[in-house]
């Protein structure tokens, strides 16, 4: 692709393509494109300019490469566009804005005043039916202040005012509803499948991993617990409770047996089920989730009703002190001061833009959160809890050593454990295939169903020979495994993590995994604490050697281990009965009852699709600074609300008592309630700074 560079710095580049035009398609294209090159931090867009930021740590010689080498025909380029990107919600609403301001400077300055009276006039009975029937309902809102203002100045011949009321509260409008329009987009947007293989049944019986987008009307995809469902159909086998609360708001799981429809997205709780695809594009996913968003409150921040609230109860008050004004000054103009300023603008305005700007500046950080309530959450709590595996130690762990018993091959226990392990998504199943991958293991289905106990291990049958795969608790205690001597196991390397795979009632293997730990692991508990996290707890489920030891490195204030999923829960649900806000950070499927249980569950973006699902924010793997990022803006958030607040009944109160007092007349009374209304509206939607 041609293109000139405009302006460069130091790790910035603005270049402009020489086209005539951009469509929203291909400046789409662009950022998505070259947003994938290594290197590249950010990029910005301007269809209208056909300009393109770009931000970069890489050499400026790689850049320009991928600039020369771009094409918007690239089938490569326009993969990696998702359905919806937001832009063109982005261009209707701005239009909007640009089409209000044009209209108004046309009033203004162009009409002659009769005609600009009658379109006062006409623009002005939206308002006062609004009022008046707020009224009629017996209710004292932000509509009847509205209303009473404008129909005032109506009367006194003060159309210019009255315009100007009316014009705010256009633009107030437009913001309010796009902020809404945008929250939901991007809501929608986050909640994608990120399903990239199935299980497929054949016709002979067995199971092949394939690519999702391979899938075809009639094939029969199977799903397992914490797995998520990657496209429409209806149950042909199985049972299995579902979570589809992101599909239809449902908050406790939906049992599905044969003959039931599921939808692409929901999650496999518990059981396992083989699904007739129906749909392959996932049955209209998106458009299904923004109704359900649209129904719900989820994602409103308590800040957030609060300003709403507080804007309604201010009313009276607003219209009581004009009463009481002119009561006892019969002076109409001071009167009039009072209702020329109202809270509600600034309130109900500067509160959504600057949660909506705080979700906007995680997302530029990797962070994905479904609600304003829950950076809300994340800024109040004093408590967070780490699972273990995965989150404090790397997504990727890998298998160490191979120890066998009883004269049994290695690599035949490792194909084996490979076999079970490749069905259920975790870090360690995970590590367990990609070793057999590794030393070149084909591992076929050669077993029958297998079981997943959640935080234990995998059951099933080879051969006639019930094979057993899980933790030392599992095997060895729940189960009665026999080991092969209590001396080998002391002997065990303790710097490993140990999975036990035992066949017919004989452990036969103990394979090693080496969990490292992540570099920045203590350095972030470090800052969370910092940041106002007074307290930091460990719990997994490995056993309390391992924990001690990992405990010890990353500095945390209190560790637990060998915990089952339930008792994560229970923890968090002692600290809320203790008065402490809770915020839990896990990856698999044993954490997600205590993501539910938490004020604030946060999930690892490469962890099971059902702790993602249940999760209320989601965060990188690349590195735990994220979490540390994610504190900080929630912390600048509520900091940004408060001075909001503050800043908002201020400067109105003092607008308020200068006009009662006389010294501002009402049109400049509410010039000034406009412009700072616009001012802290545009200021909450800058960038939130430390």
């Amino acid at each position: 692709m041609k293109c000139k560079i405009m302006h460069e710095s130091k790790g910035r580049m603005r270049v402009r393509f020489c086209i005539n035009r951009m469509t929203l398609k291909q400046a789409d294209t662009a950022e998505y494109a070259l947003s994938a090159v290594v290197g590249v931090t950010r990029v910005q867009v301007f269809d209208r300019t056909c300009d393109i930021v770009i931000a970069y740590t890489c050499p400026r010689e790689k850049i320009i490469g991928e600039l020369s080498a771009f094409s918007f025909d690239d089938e490569k380029n326009t993969a990696l566009v998702p359905e919806h990107t937001g832009r063109e919600l982005n261009k209707q609403y701005e239009e909007k804005l640009a089409a209000l301001v044009i209209r108004r400077a046309v009033n203004k300055f162009i009409l002659p005043m009769p005609i600009r009276r009658i379109i006062s006039v006409i623009k002005a009975a939206k308002y006062i039916f609004r009022g008046l029937k707020c009224l009629l309902k017996g209710r004292l809102e932000v509509s009847v202040l509205d209303a009473t203002a404008i129909g005032v100045s109506l009367l006194r011949g003060d159309f210019k005012t009255a315009g100007s009321v009316m014009f705010l509260l256009n633009v107030g409008d437009i913001l309010d509803e796009w902020t809404h329009r945008k929250s939901i987009d991007d809501l929608a947007r986050t909640m994608s499948l990120g399903v990239e293989q199935v299980w497929i049944k054949t016709s002979d019986g067995q199971e092949v991993l394939m690519p999702v987008n391979e899938v075809r009307r009639g094939d029969m995809v199977v799903v397992r617990t914490g797995s998520m469902i990657p496209l429409d159909g209806k149950v042909v086998s199985g049972n299995a409770m579902v979570n589809q609360a992101s599909m239809t708001g449902e908050s406790v799981p939906v049992h599905k047996s044969e003959g039931a429809y599921v939808y692409a997205g929901t999650v496999v709780e518990d059981g396992e089920c083989t699904i007739a695809v129906e749909n392959t594009a996932g049955g209209g996913r998106y458009d299904r989730i923004v109704k359900m968003i649209e129904e719900s409150e989820k994602m409103k921040s308590a800040a957030e009703d609060k300003a709403s609230h507080l804007a309604d109860k201010l009313v009276p008050w607003s219209l009581g002190g004009t009463l009481l004004t002119w009561l006892l000054t019969r002076n109409a103009t001071k009167a009039l001061s009072i209702l020329m300023v109202d809270f509600s603008c600034a309130l109900k305005l500067a509160m959504p833009i600057s949660v909506l700007s705080a979700m906007r500046d995680c997302s530029r950080a990797g962070i994905t959160v479904k609600g304003g309530r829950f950076m809300e959450a994340i800024a109040e709590a004093d408590t967070i809890v780490f699972d273990k595996t995965g989150t404090l130690t790397h997504s990727s762990p890998r298998v160490a050593q191979v120890i066998t018993f009883g004269d049994r091959d290695e690599d035949e226990m490792l194909r084996l454990a490979a076999c079970l392990e490749e069905h259920y998504p975790h870090s360690i199943a995970n590590a367990v295939v990609a070793e057999a991958e590794k030393r070149g293991l084909i591992h076929e289905e050669f077993h029958s169903k297998v079981e997943y106990v959640v935080a234990h291990g995998i059951s099933s049958m080879v051969e006639g020979e019930r094979v057993l795969i899980g933790s030392h608790h599992f095997i060895i205690e729940d189960e009665q495994c026999t080991p092969p001597d209590e001396r080998v196991f002391r002997h065990l390397p303790k710097e490993y993590s140990h999975l036990y795979l035992a066949i017919g009632g004989e452990v036969a293997a103990v394979i090693c995994i080496e969990d490292p730990l992540r570099e920045e692991a203590s350095d972030v508990v470090k800052k969370l604490h910092e940041y106002g996290i007074s307290r930091v707890v460990m719990m997994t489920g490995d056993n309390e050697r391992t924990a001690k030891a990992v405990a010890e490195k990353v500095g945390v204030d209190e560790y637990h281990g060998e915990v089952l999923p339930e008792d994560k829960a229970a923890f968090i649900r002692a600290e809320h009965e203790a008065g402490r806000r809770v915020v839990m950070i896990g990856d698999g499927v044993n954490d997600s009852p205590a993501l539910s249980e938490a004020d604030a569950g946060i999930a690892i973006s490469t962890g099971a699709a059902i702790a993602r699902e249940i999760a209320d924010i989601t965060i990188s793997a690349d590195d735990l600074y994220a979490l540390v990022e994610l504190k900080r803006l929630s912390n600048a958030l509520m900091s940004r609300i408060g001075w909001n607040y503050r800043t908002i009944i201020g400067f109105n109160g003092g607008l308020i008592a200068l006009g009662v007092l006389g010294v501002l007349p009402p049109a400049t009374s509410a010039l000034l309630h406009n412009a700072s209304t616009l001012a802290i509206g545009l200021r909450s939607m800058t960038e939130l700074k430390n």
